[in-house]
């Protein structure tokens, strides 16, 4: 599947929040990174046994601030791995966002990750606050020893 636009996807990324509500558990992931463009044509052919590997001038090519900024790429998936997928298929949403629109796209998109959010279920923690209890009383006075004579 190719890019969305980003009313597609936040139309889709509201359906997995509304999927993982009804269901009771689950997992979104979201993520982001910046977009680069390879601007060499074709990659050079791997070296021999008898050439020594050489360093590419440009392999610190990130550390470089580029001329105009980059565009992001945001994806995010329901998190279904092959196992989970026996009755569905795991989705996969991404969307390219230019710099001039980032404000305005981010904006939404924290509506949209607070909307979907605000619903889910949030996780049980009471087992590991009963092993804190038990460490805390087992624990008090055992580092304390007396001897009385």
């Amino acid at each position: 599947m190719g890019h969305l636009t980003h009313d597609e996807f936040f139309i889709q990324l509201a359906d997995i929040f509304n999927s993982r509500k009804t269901k009771g558990h689950g997992a979104v992931y979201l993520t982001q990174k910046r977009l680069t463009h390879n601007e060499t044509p074709s990659p050079s052919p791997p070296p021999t046994k008898n050439e020594p590997i050489a360093k590419e001038e440009d392999s610190l090519e990130d550390l470089v601030p580029p001329l105009q900024p980059l565009p992001i790429l945001i994806r995010a998936t329901n998190g279904k791995g092959k196992e989970d997928r026996s009755n569905k298929e795991k989705i996969k949403l991404s969307t390219i966002v230019q710099p001039d629109e980032l404000e305005g796209f981010y904006a939404r998109y924290a509506e949209a990750c607070k909307s979907g959010m605000t619903a889910l279920k949030p996780r049980d923690r009471t087992k590991r606050k009963k092993t804190k209890a038990r460490k805390r009383k087992g624990g008090a006075g055992a580092g304390v020893g007396a001897v009385t004579s």
